[in-house]
């Protein structure tokens, strides 16, 4: 077969046309390319191994990863169909979801205190260590926390909240149920936290004066919400000038009994969506990535979203 029917064929494929567009513009690892399109390794790994016999990308090594790049030294014919290959690409509807999730990958490579708590976390529970645990390093984290002012919509019956008042200047805790925020309001007078108040309303317009917290949390709530983009319009709406917005959510997942044993509205969100959805809100500095995975089926995996008010 000629270079140019392989090439052909090799480009005939809609999923191998997403990676070559998201090659366009820098190295990417096979886990990155999994990560970004939600496709198994294996499966990554055969049409990267067709792009290679075409010549029309390029790999290396560095350490245990393999590296993909579009081929720089390709022929006039090699580029013309790679030109091709991109421009079908944007064509896709997966297209912009690609190329939100390639920029957050591609941004938090750099971050490498991201990198080191993904080794901390790794190897936490490999070896045991008297009195080394999670709830011992939770307080710890907690003590660093500076008198911040804090809305935590959706909050439930307050756990997290009663957390974070320890430490906080105050807390608002949320919730749309009228029994739970009496339940965590009598809670709270009870363990004496006075800088905790709950609040009764909803996430797409929660009773807390604009611009005046300095961080918006939603734990686990934003599936709930009717309209998770307008709640979050809303969150921003509270906090004042750099404030900043931290959301605990499960990734997009195909549980569909979660609605009827947790009444989840919503099935977790792509990572490409909350970027989306940050942005439009007007926040900045948005940093996104899957921080737990549960070993059990279904297999939950849970987002940390995070972002700083324009």
């Amino acid at each position: 077969m000629t270079s140019t029917l392989k090439s052909l064929r090799a480009l005939s494929d809609l999923t191998r046309l997403r990676i070559v567009a998201l090659l366009e513009k820098d190295e990417v690892s096979v886990n990155e390319l999994q990560e970004i399109t939600r496709l198994g390794q294996s499966r990554i790994s055969t049409h990267l191994g067709l792009l290679s016999d075409c010549d029309l990308v390029r790999s290396r090594r560095e350490g245990k990863r393999t590296f993909y790049r579009l081929n720089p030294q390709a022929d006039t014919v090699a580029s013309e169909f790679i030109q091709l290959a991109i421009r079908g690409a944007k064509e896709l509807a997966e297209h912009g979801s690609d190329q939100i999730n390639l920029k957050r990958i591609l941004a938090r490579r750099h971050e490498q205190a991201q990198v080191f708590f993904n080794q901390v976390a790794g190897r936490f529970d490999r070896v045991y260590g008297p009195g080394r645990s999670w709830p011992a390093f939770g307080q710890l984290l907690l003590r660093i926390l500076p008198p911040l002012v804090v809305a935590d919509l959706g909050a439930g019956e307050g756990l997290l909240s009663e957390l974070l008042a320890r430490r906080c200047k105050k807390v608002i805790a949320v919730d749309n149920s009228e029994k739970i925020v009496a339940f965590g309001a009598a809670k709270a007078k009870k363990n004496g936290l006075k800088n905790l108040e709950f609040r009764l309303g909803d996430l797409q317009n929660p009773p807390v004066e604009a611009g005046s917290v300095d961080l918006v949390i939603l734990s686990q709530a934003l599936h709930h919400a009717e309209d998770p983009a307008a709640a979050l319009v809303s969150a921003g709406r509270l906090l004042k000038p750099h404030g900043q917005i931290l959301i605990l959510e499960l990734l997009k997942h195909n549980f569909t009994e979660a609605r009827k044993l947790y009444g989840d509205r919503w099935l977790g969100f792509a990572e490409s969506d909350l970027h989306r959805w940050l942005e439009a809100a007007g926040f900045k500095s948005i940093e996104i990535s899957v921080v737990a995975r549960e070993e059990q089926a279904p297999h939950f995996q849970t987002l940390l979203a995070g972002g700083e008010k324009a």
